[in-house]
């Protein structure tokens, strides 16, 4: 246990938090208590017990062999709890800029935050980002008897081996991916607050971007603390779960503030405001009601959420995006001068783009057919489309209306099944309309995950190990990754000599014969989605969309 913690504090700062009673439970052998007491803010009041709670925590780490420790601190810097001059030990380039934040820490404490990072960056020297690092290592600092202790801390974070669990990010790659996987996130399980951000942000993604410095830098002391408690005990996903429960209060307090009059600005503006908002969510929200909020977002598995970071993972280093840049705005992807469509303008494939996964925001849209060129045959369109995924199906009918959808998996694939008409594709497809109003229908399983087994989250329970290396990556939502009670509502998109089918289960989210001429639209079990435009129909134009310089898996 940790002897005098909290020498480093302000206590001034910390209202009615204990110092001195004496640490009550700090070892549990019931997984389950733990979990329930971090959630609770059971170490909340009392600094001891969470110290205490803390270095057992990080000390059961699985860690690499060599893991520096305090003796190696004190033998490189000394353990000095005097005032140190933070420009002495200047912070490494791999934090970006990322400032100490206070945390209720006494002013000459932070000179002791910048001491352990610039001796962690001397022992960790294959870190190349880390812009949490500031955060965690100011929170930890709080619990800590001294510099060497908040080090050896922190060095076990950083070194821990544990198989699918990672708890800071080290390389831009990782962490980037992860801003990707978070926008993926935000699309299904923050839907309102994603349209928020399309209608008032220029740049949606560099919004998203600073996800992990909402959680880890912007939130108030006592928010972060909450955080550490559950983030220490479960793992990552804590982090994406209060990121989207900050986004979720952030959307709400907007909406209200601004009624109908919502106006585009520039990213940076829209950043700020969100800035803002967490560094005084105090005002409007308490920690149990934000963690009330993250955990009762019903997520996928820790193993989706692995595939889809290393999936996107895969994309960036495709694109040769391993170190920092700018990224793409995928808006400059889609503008009006390089955009040419006959059924939806650049405004309106930017919404659709706002919709797909985050890895292939990073395309440009490419045409690939069309009917008013390559004519109405489904053998050409077959044709023009194999060797491509995903694909982008629009459709115009000769009363006007517009519907669509994306689709995972390359055309290429109905071939497995020979003649018979066989459903492939992933949870990623969906289905849309766009005229005469907008509106996206998902796999019917993100927004009912009752419809699978469910694991202790409440989200769909994975049945396989999560695979490591990208070039063995099974597909994000793939239906066999999940404990379905009916085929029928995995039934993506299918097709054959005599037509495609989009979606399936008592009924054809789009169904189109063999000469792309007429088609029908009703409702499905996959997608349980209304009619997309008339249910009977027949087709003005056609047009098939794909990503450009994206590789079929």
């Amino acid at each position: 246990m940790a002897v005098d913690c909290g020498v480093f504090v302000d206590w001034s700062q910390m209202g009615d938090v204990s110092h001195d009673v004496a640490p009550g439970k700090t070892e549990y052998k019931d997984l389950k208590e733990l979990k329930q007491h971090a959630r609770s803010g059971q170490w909340a009041k009392n600094h001891s017990q969470r110290s205490a709670v803390y270095q057992q925590l990080l000390k059961a780490l699985p860690c690499r062999t060599v893991t520096p420790d305090a003796a190696v601190y004190r033998d490189i810097v000394g353990n000095s709890n005097s005032k140190r001059n933070p420009s002495a030990y200047p912070l490494p380039e791999f934090v970006d800029g990322a400032p100490v934040p206070c945390y209720c820490l006494k002013t000459e404490s932070v000179g002791s935050v910048h001491a352990v990072i610039s001796c962690i960056a001397g022992q960790f020297p294959d870190i190349s980002y880390c812009p949490s690092l500031p955060a965690v290592t100011a929170l930890l600092l709080h619990w800590s008897a001294d510099e060497a202790q908040c080090f050896e801390s922190v060095s076990r974070m950083l070194a821990c081996n544990e198989p699918g669990r990672r708890l800071l990010d080290q390389t831009f790659l990782a962490y980037q991916s992860a801003c990707m996987t978070f926008g993926d996130l935000v699309h299904k399980y923050c839907p309102s607050a994603h349209k928020l951000m399309v209608a008032t942000a220029t740049d949606v993604l560099e919004v998203y971007s600073d996800w992990q410095r909402w959680v880890l830098g912007d939130l108030p002391f006592s928010f972060a603390a909450r955080v550490m408690d559950v983030y220490l005990v479960e793992g990552y996903k804590v982090l994406y779960r209060v990121a989207l429960a900050i986004l979720k209060f952030y959307r709400k307090q907007r909406s209200a503030a601004a009624g109908s009059a919502l106006t585009k600005q520039d990213s940076a503006a829209v950043r700020s405001d969100i800035q803002a908002f967490v560094q005084n969510i105090g005002k409007s929200v308490t920690p149990e009601r934000l963690l009330e909020k993250a955990f009762s977002i019903r997520l996928f598995s820790r193993k989706e959420i692995t595939l889809l970071q290393l999936a996107n993972e895969k994309s960036l280093q495709q694109r040769g995006i391993t170190v920092k840049q700018k990224r793409q705005n995928v808006q400059l992807a889609v503008n009006a001068d390089n955009f040419s469509s006959e059924i939806v303008s650049a405004k309106e494939i930017r919404d659709i783009w706002s919709w797909i996964p985050e890895r292939y925001a990073l395309c440009q849209p490419q045409l690939l057919f069309t009917t008013s060129t390559h004519g109405c045959s489904l053998n050409r369109f077959y044709s023009h489309c194999e060797g491509y995924e995903p694909t982008l199906m629009l459709i115009r009918t000769t009363d006007g209306e517009v519907c669509g959808a994306f689709l995972s998996t390359d055309w290429e694939e109905r071939k497995r099944g020979g003649n018979k008409l066989s459903f492939f594709g992933t949870g990623e497809c969906f289905v849309f309309k766009m005229k005469p109003e907008m509106e996206r229908y998902e796999w019917v399983v993100i927004k009912h995950p009752e419809l699978t087994g469910a694991n202790d989250n409440g989200g769909p329970q994975a049945l396989e190990k999560p695979a490591t290396e990208p070039s063995q990556l099974s597909p994000f939502l793939s239906a066999r990754h999940f404990n379905l009670n009916s085929r029928n509502t995995s039934m993506f998109m299918a097709g054959n000599i005599d037509s495609i089918i989009i979606g399936g289960g008592e009924g054809n989210a789009l169904y189109i014969d063999s000469e792309l001429n007429h088609g029908r639209t009703e409702r499905c079990l996959t997608f349980d989605n209304p009619p997309l435009c008339a249910e009977s129909f027949q087709i003005a134009l056609l047009e098939v969309w794909g990503f450009k310089d994206a590789m079929a898996s």
